[in-house]
């Protein structure tokens, strides 16, 4: 069985204002190239398709149209797409039964029958190869919180989710009986991962839960991981991938983003391969390395006009501050350049030492009150102080959020 193996989308994604839909439309005319060139039995998306959970009309344009590409380029092949804690779950999923009638099978949820019970073989899809001959099986969880899974029988409430996925394998072993080649898909945090360039916001820290590679069973020949955004093999186990996200999401993302092309063979190790996904307007820090304000505007000045992407600007402060007309001063150096300037990373000089700026640790926010952190956001994303009304409006917010946990509770 051969799959092609992506995730990560983030379609809807706007990145400093600045709408991303041109590059995601052509990451759709590239995947739908190799899928026309690799021609796989399946195709798996690991979830995050959306940005957010309630995309605009057109960002669910963009996704219908791309994935009837997806499967016109190759119409015999399998499509299998899962949420990931990014996507409506419930949304992704509401046009399942049309999608269908394509060779896409879409789980958004935890599937249940009708009194109640894991509906396992609802998660199973069996995939078939041009010859109409079974080739392998899809056994497909889209994202869930560890606390969520349902219990069955007398395990601990820790174990539910090891539980889950150790009978979802058993029924994909119970199906099987020729032996074939077996994906496991899955979107969540492995512990252990390369997290290298990610929000650890949303990579564990303050968000998903980090899972151990163990606890997700036996029985899979490919595990096709969505969640972190890094190309990896999770150590110590040769058969889990994370593929990555096709286009950086943000500037640290700065690694070759790619899809992964697996081929199994019944008792094989799978063959793994990459084929490298090239972003319309890349994620630019100029220069690489922190420099004074006035080195920085020349750096920029020497970049080549036909040069184009997004514009992270590297400074290194001294004594004083930023001068007050500093994003004038930026737009003005790249102003015949097709350059969208993002922000100044700035970066602080102490005592003959370069140092970065200081971003809180997990026990340094929860000492902080929120309209600090609110303050501290603005102040370095816009390089100036929140005005007072808008101090105000957050502190209202705060206080009305406060109070209706307060009732909660």
């Amino acid at each position: 069985m051969k799959i092609l193996h992506t995730s990560d989308w983030h379609l809807g994604q706007v990145l400093y204002n600045y709408n991303r839909s041109e590059e995601q439309a052509n990451f759709f005319e590239q995947l739908t190239a190799i899928v026309a060139q690799e021609k796989p039995d399946a195709l798996v998306v690991s979830g995050d398709i959306y940005h957010t959970s309630l995309p605009t009309v057109g960002n669910q344009k963009m996704y219908t149209d791309g994935v009837l590409s997806l499967h016109e380029a190759h119409p015999e092949m399998q499509i299998v797409i899962t949420a990931g804690n990014h996507d409506g779950r419930s949304r992704l999923e509401i046009d399942s039964p049309l999608w269908s009638h394509f060779k896409v099978s879409v789980i958004g949820n935890l599937q249940y029958t009708e009194d109640g019970r894991i509906d396992y073989d609802r998660h199973i899809v069996r995939v078939t190869n041009s010859a109409g001959a079974v080739a392998g099986y899809i056994a497909a969880v889209p994202f869930e919180y560890p606390q969520n899974f349902p219990m069955e029988g007398d395990e601990p409430k820790e174990d539910r989710q090891r539980a889950f996925f150790s009978r979802l394998l058993a029924r994909v072993g119970t199906l099987n009986e020729e032996g074939l080649p077996v994906v496991l898909m899955a979107h969540l945090t492995i512990t252990g991962c390369d997290v290298t360039g990610h929000d650890d916001g949303i990579a564990g820290i303050g968000g998903l839960e980090r899972t151990d590679v163990g606890s997700l069973g036996r029985g899979y020949d490919y595990l096709a991981l969505g969640h972190i955004h890094r190309p990896q093999n999770i150590p110590g186990d040769a058969l889990a991938r994370y593929c990555g996200s096709p286009i950086p999401v943000s500037f640290d993302e700065n690694y070759e983003h790619s899809v992964t092309v697996v081929e199994m063979e019944k008792g094989m190790k799978p063959a793994v391969r990459t084929i490298a996904i090239k972003n319309l307007l890349p994620l630019l820090t100029v220069p690489e390395t922190p420099k004074p304000f006035e080195e920085a505007l020349q750096a920029l000045a020497n970049l080549p006009k036909e040069q184009k992407g997004y514009l992270r600007v590297n400074v290194l402060i001294g004594d004083g501050n930023l001068p007050g007309n500093c994003n004038e001063r930026i737009l003005e150096a790249v102003r015949d350049k097709n350059i969208r300037f993002c922000y100044i990373n700035r970066n602080v000089e102490e005592a003959g030492t370069e140092q970065k700026r200081v971003e809180y640790g997990v026990d340094e926010v929860q000492s902080k009150s929120p309209l600090d952190i609110a303050e501290q956001y603005y102040r370095e994303t816009y390089q100036r102080e929140m005005g007072d009304e808008l101090k105000s409006m957050m502190a209202d917010v705060v206080k009305d959020t406060l109070k209706k946990n307060h009732q909660t509770m």
